[in-house]
């Protein structure tokens, strides 16, 4: 027997004035909205402006004309599918993506429409053609669900003034960073120094920094090879690359191997897990100290760790310029992994071990300003993925 098609929804969740409203109308996108295609735009064509140009995952460059007015919603077609922008002023969209038309402009919010586009979960809707891309009239025909104006504005409204509290908490925390790494080009010397331009005034009399090769300041530590057939719901955790984010150790994405397995060589709190080999080589040299409290865990083939008399200094070391442009040599054009050996041969300026301390003190402590401003982002990101799905029916609902 066909399912019957519904023609009223209702959310879980509504703002007081709204729970006696009427029910939410179900009704093709195609109904609200038309999808139209963006404009080819070179970049040699653009004449530098104020105008944004919008690629299919958000601003690409500046013109001085605009090809849609303000505020505009633009939908990636080719390149990141299924991406949705907002743009409060006028914009130019090119031609891998489309922008909306709003078709009931009297009773359908622009800000709505952009809510209801980013909760259709367009980038699962891809062609998987020759050259991956988003049909408009498979958008078209999504059903969605609308309730009357003054609701989308109030809906539209909360859900702005969230998007303005996660920007500031972002921006917040980008300057931290960049704080952070300005603080670093300090505290290290410079390239062919030995003497950094900031040091604790208990130190501004002391010796000048010595060059030192990574395995004068500790171990590494192997990686486990492991097969799918060793793989397990639960028991001894591997951490693998995407364990590594932000410079810290996230266990969200796991996986894990029988505890008796042979070759695991157990973590330890403060180990350094680094990433040396990986399909993308912007994930290579990428590290994380291991902290106090993790589940037993090895690491995978792909990884390293390193084990230092100076744990906290050593991770730092690693984050500088200087070893990354080190890696960056030893990959090449193609190569997408270090070699143990070689990495331990890395050369960097230290100072006496009790400068290290005083200099790890001061960045660990800015790290963990850093981490937690971060994981409060990340719950406010939670926190307003888990509000939409409370306040509008969800596709499967529809």
């Amino acid at each position: 027997m066909a399912k019957q098609s519904k023609t009223t929804v209702v959310p879980r969740l509504r703002f007081p004035e709204f729970r006696e409203a009427m029910a939410w109308e179900v009704t093709p996108m195609g109904r609200l909205m038309n999808l139209e295609y963006g404009e080819s735009l070179p970049e040699h064509c653009r004449r530098p402006d104020s105008i944004p140009v919008m690629g299919s995952n958000g601003i690409v460059g500046y013109h001085d004309e605009a090809l849609v007015k303000g505020p505009a919603i633009v939908v990636g077609r080719k390149g990141s599918v299924g991406e949705v922008n907002w743009v409060d002023k006028e914009c130019f969209p090119i031609d891998t993506t489309y922008y909306v038309e709003n078709r009931q402009p009297s009773s359908t919010l622009m800000q709505f429409l952009y809510r209801l586009l980013q909760l259709a979960k367009l980038d699962q809707r891809r062609d998987p053609g020759a050259v991956p891309g988003l049909s408009r009239n498979v958008v078209h025909s999504l059903q969605t669900a609308i309730p009357g104006r003054p609701e989308q504005q109030k809906i539209a409204d909360c859900l702005r003034s969230l998007d303005e509290v996660i920007a500031a908490q972002g921006r917040k925390v980008a300057a931290l960073k960049t704080y952070k790494q300005g603080l670093m080009q300090q505290l290290f010397p410079r390239e062919g120094e030995t003497v950094p331009r900031l040091r604790f005034p208990e130190f501004r009399d002391g010796p000048a920094w010595r060059e030192t090769r990574l395995n004068s300041l500790g171990e590494l530590v192997s990686g486990l090879t492991y097969s799918p057939n060793d793989v397990r719901d639960s028991g001894l955790l591997v951490l693998r690359s995407s364990n590594v984010q932000n410079g810290e150790i996230a266990i969200d994405d796991n996986v894990y191997v029988t505890p008796s397995i042979k070759g695991a060589n157990l973590a330890r709190p403060n180990d350094i897990l680094i990433c040396v080999r990986n399909g993308s080589k912007a994930l290579i040299g990428k590290s994380a100290l291991i902290p106090e409290g993790m589940p037993p865990c090895t690491h995978g083939a792909f990884m390293t760790v390193f084990r230092a008399s100076a744990p906290h200094f050593a991770f730092h070391l690693l984050q500088l310029a200087s070893f990354q442009k080190q890696v960056a040599v030893d990959l090449g054009a193609t190569i997408n992994s270090i070699n143990g050996s070689q990495l331990l041969k890395y050369r960097f300026i230290v100072p006496e071990k009790d400068e290290q301390k005083r200099v790890a003190e001061l960045l660990s402590c800015l790290s963990s300003w850093i981490g937690a401003e971060f994981k409060k982002l990340a719950t406010l990101k939670a926190h307003k993925k888990g509000l939409m799905q409370q306040l509008f029916p969800q596709p499967e609902e529809v």
